[in-house]
């Protein structure tokens, strides 16, 4: 997950709570504590440790009830390094490719890349044993490539992956082809149909993505 600035996060418990807050998009130290465990007074001075390191930031919200606006906290910017961007497909990378090659270089190169993903993760994937295994295994496999979420399973949405980061996010805004090159190899190696859905930011957490599973409870469109 962490790629730049990993140095100044050596201590786990700060690691979870980046993790906690990438995944929530904010959240007060009485949820922090109740999700990471600990004492309230410890998560508090975690978190106070990062803010005064410029990692985090607070907000308040207003109480429903009687009481003091509750103290939030989330990322700022300097958080966002942390977590790995495009690597070598960076756009500077793919502009020279098309000024060097033409127009659809850029798109060649992209779908090379997935390509080498699904022969590289293939092997892995055999060894699963079960459509649900196989799934989070490539999501484990994903995020060791710089992405990162989380694998959910309800009755009425079946499994999904989660992804609150994509390393090739921007490369994606430029060449949104390149959005069903990786699709199509997950659906290759899973096996399976796979739904990508794109989930706004808001008060309920912050943007996602979603990938469904079709055959793992998803009703196929």
């Amino acid at each position: 997950m962490f790629a730049a600035g990993f140095r100044d996060l050596v201590k786990p418990h700060w690691v979870r709570i980046v993790e906690e807050l990438k995944l929530s998009g904010g959240l007060p130290v009485p949820e922090l504590q109740r999700r990471l465990g600990g004492s309230y007074m410890g998560i508090k001075d975690q978190c106070e440790a990062l803010t005064k390191r410029g990692y985090l930031e607070t907000w308040r919200v207003p109480r429903q009830k009687i009481g003091r606006p509750q103290i939030m906290y989330r990322l700022t910017e300097k958080a966002d390094p942390l977590f790995p961007g495009a690597g070598a497909l960076s756009l500077e990378l793919l502009d020279a490719a098309r000024q060097l090659f033409g127009d659809t270089a850029p798109e060649r190169m992209l779908l090379h890349h997935f390509q080498q993903l699904r022969e590289t993760w293939r092997p892995r994937l055999a060894k699963a044993k079960s459509l649900v295994e196989k799934a989070t295994l490539l999501s484990a496999l994903r995020e060791k490539e710089g992405c990162f979420g989380r694998c959910k399973y309800d009755p009425q949405q079946g499994f999904r992956i989660e992804e609150y980061h994509h390393p090739l996010q921007e490369v994606f805004e430029i060449y949104p082809n390149a959005i069903q090159f990786e699709l199509r190899v997950m659906e290759e190696l899973l096996g399976s149909k796979v739904v990508r859905r794109e989930v706004p930011g808001g008060r309920g957490g912050p943007a996602r993505v979603d990938y469904e599973v079709a055959t793992l409870g998803l009703k196929e469109e």
